[in-house]
């Protein structure tokens, strides 16, 4: 069996790259650090790999290892950021504002308002967006559902808003 644990491990990357890609661009702007966290992600994953508990889907495993690498990451990008002055986010941006037309623009603001938020609130828009259930929301998240649902209504609250005083 452990001689099989590398191809399994290298197939179920394979098939849920998905998880790891999106979670790696929720809370990484540049590609360069969407690249570590990646990285940083799969080598997390490896590690816990033999204590993966079949309780759980693999998929809630894989988020939940991959949001915990992400926020702890997230983390330490700022303490870095606000010990020096990085240029501007903006600077390597070429791409022309309309080029997505309308709704281009509205993902935009969309990305940037869940940019905004708490490292936890961020994971659960992401689930969130996933389709996923309270139930897997809960377990991936480590919180309660009736947290999840609270959470969840919150948080479109505050998009609301944020969309609303764009308009106004």
């Amino acid at each position: 069996m452990l001689s099989e644990q590398p191809a399994i491990f290298l197939s179920l990357i394979e098939t849920n790259k998905g998880i790891i890609y999106k979670v790696a661009n929720a809370y990484c702007m540049h590609s360069e650090d969407r690249k570590d966290l990646i990285q940083e992600i799969i080598v997390q994953l490896w590690r816990s790999f033999d204590q993966y508990n079949d309780k759980y889907k693999y998929t809630t495993w894989m988020y939940r290892i991959a949001l915990n690498v992400a926020i702890s990451f997230y983390r330490r990008e700022n303490r870095r950021k606000q010990l020096t002055n990085p240029l501007p986010d903006n600077i390597f941006d070429l791409a022309d504002e309309n080029n997505g037309g309308e709704t281009g623009k509205q993902i935009s603001y969309l990305n940037q308002f869940i940019g905004e938020l708490k490292e936890l609130d961020k994971a659960l828009v992401l689930l969130y967006l996933e389709e996923k259930s309270q139930q897997e929301i809960a377990e991936i998240t480590g919180i309660s559902e009736t947290n999840v649902s609270t959470r969840i209504g919150r948080i479109k609250k505050i998009l609301k808003q944020k969309f609303a005083s764009l308009n106004a």
